[in-house]
């Protein structure tokens, strides 16, 4: 069975502890984000989805990470600050996770998803159901306007 997020806690960027619940009716799309990445990119398409599928009942949450090269170093206030005047960003930013090793909120559930397994680098992508199950895990490599990603996410906000 699909993991589900319902009750999984995580924590904004302004310190707060937020269910995933609380986006109950939406169809997420979680991300691990860092800005020194050769997809730090993907921030531009991820803003597009967002701002193509937002009024539709969709949203992306980004999850800054560090484990993969050191490709986050900053503060969330210096990633927030890079995020919306380089990208234009204005979906909302978690506190930094941790997606490998000690997993923490909300990898800890997300990698049990099928095909299970840490995750591997940057913006892997993890689809959400209006009913908070996971629904699909994309590769990092998998652009935000990939037609698999694009349709799957048109299949859910259908569902």
């Amino acid at each position: 069975m699909a993991p589900n997020v319902t009750d999984v806690v995580v924590r904004t960027a302004a310190g707060e502890e937020r269910r995933l619940g609380e986006w109950a009716g939406t169809v997420l799309l979680i991300v691990n984000v860092a800005s020194r990445c050769g997809f730090t990119r993907q921030y531009a398409g991820l803003q597009g989805l967002q701002e193509r599928f937002g009024p539709r009942g969709f949203a992306v949450l980004g999850f800054p990470c560090n484990d993969f090269g050191a490709q986050e170093p900053g503060s969330l206030e210096e990633i927030q600050q890079f995020c919306s005047s380089t990208y234009g960003v204005n979906f909302e930013l978690f506190d930094k996770v941790h997606a490998t090793g000690s997993k923490t909120a909300p990898y800890d559930t997300l990698t049990q998803a099928e095909p299970a397994g840490d995750v591997a680098w940057n913006f892997e992508k993890f689809l959400i159901g209006r009913d908070g199950t996971v629904l699909a895990r994309f590769k990092s490599a998998v652009e935000p306007d990939a037609a698999e990603l694009v349709e799957a996410i048109e299949k859910a906000l259908a569902a």
